[in-house]
């Protein structure tokens, strides 16, 4: 396709292998391809599909059955989602730059379940695509206009995630092992971040992050064969076989559209304005603001490992979801996020995506055979996704420290720690996850507004 793309009559220009990637800022590019994605996933919640939040897929299959009515449903789906996408969708989005998951999908499921007609739920779930990215830009704008910029402020947020969250597998460790294999973990990986600071091939916290998945999974089956030697054998989960099998069959029936999502999710996460998860959107948004295409292209390389890793954290839960109720998540196993930032162009992007959904879904019962064989490796999942969880709200907190410190000094601190530890008194109306984002936002609004009266000079 030489060097562009042209999907619902939008032209990408796909960026040359010698220039830095550009962060598609709000959308821009591309426009078309964002509001055909929304309508996808719409109109896959509606055909009961697929679906974003993995609270809503029990109920989807009694929506489609009958069983519960769309109002009904679409309340519940509604009361689910909404902390997430005000709270982590949009703070993410105003502290990054970057479109995500929470904001986008979230609202698509909400409408997919509650509308009747496919066709209309994928209109209106294009229809809030355009609105979301009008929005936003015109928020953008306006922080590039204040007195205090607050661009330079808020990219601080990025700067410690990567480095705390290469602890995840010392944290897992602690967790299913005990203190023992844990302060083992903490030891080699300290070695091996010294190691790797002699080297220049790789950022060490990526090293980290893989060494200490491969210990964890060392670990893991070591026990479970440890355990058959002893003569404890894994629960039988034979019984559950005749129902994988059942739910099987829709998603082998909806594999044509599971596979179009895939190439469009990872298709717009290559064009530079979508990022997978929490755990790459702050890395990435600090990787689109390099120069230097070698050290842009290095850093998404790490990004997108920490995304795989991350993967191979929800991956079981999300098998397993899939298998009891025929649902397949929106995004896979997350997989389709890797393909977009690893792909050299957006066609491959689209391709690649496709291809993975296709894998995923043929070794779904493979891979939960092997589960069953070796439930600590679903423990040792479970135990990686926690701890991502717990860094990352820790990884968050420092950065939004950081970042009002930059801007506002010890004042900028102060309206920080007032607005953050009000969310905890008042009962976490914002998640945990997303606190540190929302107060660094309100704290830059809040200084702006008291230079603007001279209150404060900074």
């Amino acid at each position: 396709m030489d060097c562009l793309l042209n999907t619902s009559s939008t032209l990408f220009p796909c960026s040359p292998s010698n220039s830095p990637r550009v962060k598609g800022q709000y959308g821009l590019p591309p426009t078309g391809n964002r509001n055909c994605t929304l309508c996808n996933d719409s109109f896959g919640c509606n055909l009961s599909a697929s679906i974003f939040h993995d609270g809503l897929r029990p109920i989807l299959p009694q929506v489609a059955d009958g069983a519960m009515p769309r109002k009904d449903a679409g309340s519940i789906a509604f009361g689910l989602s909404i902390g997430f996408t005000l709270s982590v969708g949009l703070s993410f989005s105003l502290s990054t730059g970057l479109l995500n998951p929470w904001l986008l999908f979230l609202p698509t499921d909400v409408i997919g379940v509650f509308i009747g007609s496919r066709w209309l739920a994928a209109l209106a779930g294009g229809c809030w695509g355009l609105f979301v990215v009008t929005g936003l830009a015109g928020v953008d704008l306006l922080f590039s206009t204040l007195p205090l910029d607050m661009t330079l402020p808020l990219a601080e947020m990025a700067k410690p995630v990567l480095a705390i969250l290469a602890l995840f597998p010392v944290v897992a460790a602690f967790k299913q092992f005990g203190w023992r294999v844990g302060a083992v973990f903490a030891l080699v990986m300290f070695i091996v971040y010294l190691a790797a600071l002699q080297g220049e091939s790789l950022q060490p916290e990526v090293i980290q992050m893989v060494t200490g998945s491969l210990l964890l999974l060392v670990f893991a089956i070591r026990k479970d064969l440890n355990d058959r030697k002893n003569g404890i054998s894994p629960p039988d989960m034979s019984a559950l076989h005749g129902i994988y099998e059942e739910k099987y069959k829709p998603l082998i029936k909806h594999l044509p559209f599971l596979t179009l999502t895939g190439a469009m999710i990872a298709l717009a996460t290559n064009a530079g304005y979508l990022a997978g998860s929490e755990v790459s959107i702050y890395p990435l948004a600090e990787a689109y603001a390099m120069q230097d295409p070698e050290g842009q292209r290095a850093a998404i390389h790490h990004v997108a490992i920490a995304e795989a890793l991350r993967g191979l954290g929800f991956a079981p839960l999300i098998i397993m979801a899939a298998l009891t109720t025929g649902i397949y998540g929106m995004v896979g196993l997350t997989f389709v996020f890797v393909a977009g930032y690893l792909a050299p162009n957006l066609a491959s992007a689209a391709v690649l995506g496709a291809l993975i959904i296709v894998i995923e879904i043929g070794l779904l019962k493979r891979i939960s055979r092997l589960l069953e064989q070796f439930p600590s490796l679903r423990d040792t999942s479970d135990n990686i996704r926690d701890a991502m969880n717990v860094l990352m709200e820790f990884a968050l907190l420092i950065g939004g420290v950081l970042a009002v410190m930059k801007m506002g000094a010890t004042t900028g601190l102060t309206l920080f720690a007032v607005f953050y530890f009000l969310n905890e008194v008042l009962g976490c109306p914002v998640l945990k996850i997303a606190a540190p984002a929302a107060a660094t936002v309100i704290t830059c609004l809040t200084l702006n507004l008291l230079y603007a009266f001279g209150l404060i000079a900074l």
